[in-house]
């Protein structure tokens, strides 16, 4: 009986310590409902809807039939128009569509023939995941209905590009570079701020005169540098293991992973002014990685997502350095043509740093 009433002196003990600790208390439910929620909700395996531009030459009742048949498939949603078939290319380099639909201008007698596809299928194979599925859709048969025309017909020839083996190498090890920095440099930043406090060195920071902003700034500097060592690590690794060219600028690469590992190390430095110990900047470290792993297009395509999802991915720096990092390494795109996003990590970096200075206070709390 001694031994029990021990035990549950222990258990009440740790009830009660959990029950002062706010910010683990609420994690013990936070995040299996967070988890459960992007599973269950956000996950989604059946991607449609993939963002599509049109370039219909043709311009007769039989080229928008069509293109109205495809968009009833739902598994493009057609986004763009566009003249020309460069004019799609250059729209997928941008990482503004991630399937082309040209229809040449004999479209109708190439549907009469029948001894040559009659219309074109431009997808991105930089994620190949999209290029399945826009396979499939390139294997559906459409009902064209003319004035003496009315047969089923497979009508499009498909062209791949960036990754035309479809090797998944290709788009995961670009991808890696925003994961891996993510995870090192949040974690590495979110205990910054707690480690001083617990090792007594705050003490020795309210005595001089250093400015919050200061020491924000300074607490990244060296970690900036990290982080364009592991970037240089994975690139390197990919090209000579994985054969993972870089087709685009390396000064816009390391230009977008410089501006992302800043957005990066200021979530962290936000986060450990939330947290009292390093265990609890950790797991902070741990509830904003996950998010970012599943919203962001690394693991599930982005365009899959219900809008809900897509709307939260989109304020994530994650998604944003993988549309660059991929832009720039497959597509061979020019930083400029992705401002979109780097104008995102650059606000995201301003919000951040600017809640993290001022929420942290050079004394003992």
């Amino acid at each position: 009986m001694s031994s029990l009433l021990r035990m549950g002196a222990i258990i009440g003990k740790e009830i009660r310590q959990l029950s002062r600790d706010r910010l683990t208390f609420g994690m013990i439910i936070g995040i299996p409902l967070l988890q459960i929620l992007l599973f269950g909700y956000a996950i989604n395996l059946d991607v449609r809807h993939l963002r599509a531009g049109v370039a219909d030459q043709a311009t007769t009742q039989l080229s928008r039939q069509l293109i109205a048949d495809v968009e009833a498939s739902q598994v493009v949603d057609i986004v763009a128009r566009a003249r020309t078939a460069g004019e799609l290319e250059d729209m997928m380099r941008r990482g503004e569509i991630t399937v082309g639909i040209v229809i040449p201008a004999d479209f109708e007698r190439r549907v009469r023939e029948a001894t040559r596809p009659a219309a074109q299928l431009l997808v991105d194979g930089s994620d190949p995941t999209v290029a399945n599925i826009a396979m499939r859709l390139a294997q559906m048969r459409f009902e064209l209905r003319k004035v003496g025309v009315e047969r089923p017909s497979t009508v499009f020839e498909v062209r791949t590009y960036y990754n035309p083996e479809r090797r998944s190498a290709v788009q995961i090890v670009p991808a890696l570079i925003g994961v891996i920095l993510t995870l090192t440099m949040v974690l590495f930043t979110s205990v910054a701020v707690v480690r001083e406090r617990e090792r007594g060195n705050l003490e020795l920071l309210i005595t001089t005169p250093i400015r919050n902003l200061e020491l924000m700034i300074g607490k990244i500097i060296p970690y900036i540098v990290i982080g364009l060592i592991q970037v240089t690590i994975i690139l390197l690794v990919g090209w000579y293991l994985f054969d993972v060219p870089v087709r685009g600028s390396v000064v816009d690469l390391y230009q977008g992973s410089l501006l992302f590992i800043a957005a990066s190390l200021s979530l962290g430095l936000m986060l450990s002014t939330f947290a009292k110990t390093q265990f609890q900047a950790m797991q902070l470290a741990f509830l904003a990685f996950l998010p970012q792993l599943l919203l962001s297009g690394f693991m599930f395509p982005f365009d899959g997502m219900p809008p809900l999802a897509q709307r939260i991915g989109r304020l994530l720096p994650l998604t944003h350095f993988i549309a660059i990092v991929r832009g720039v390494v497959l597509r061979g795109a020019a930083l400029e043509e992705l401002m979109p996003n780097v104008r995102a990590l650059g606000i995201f970096f301003l919000i951040t740093m600017t809640l993290a200075t001022l929420r942290f206070r050079k004394r003992l709390d």
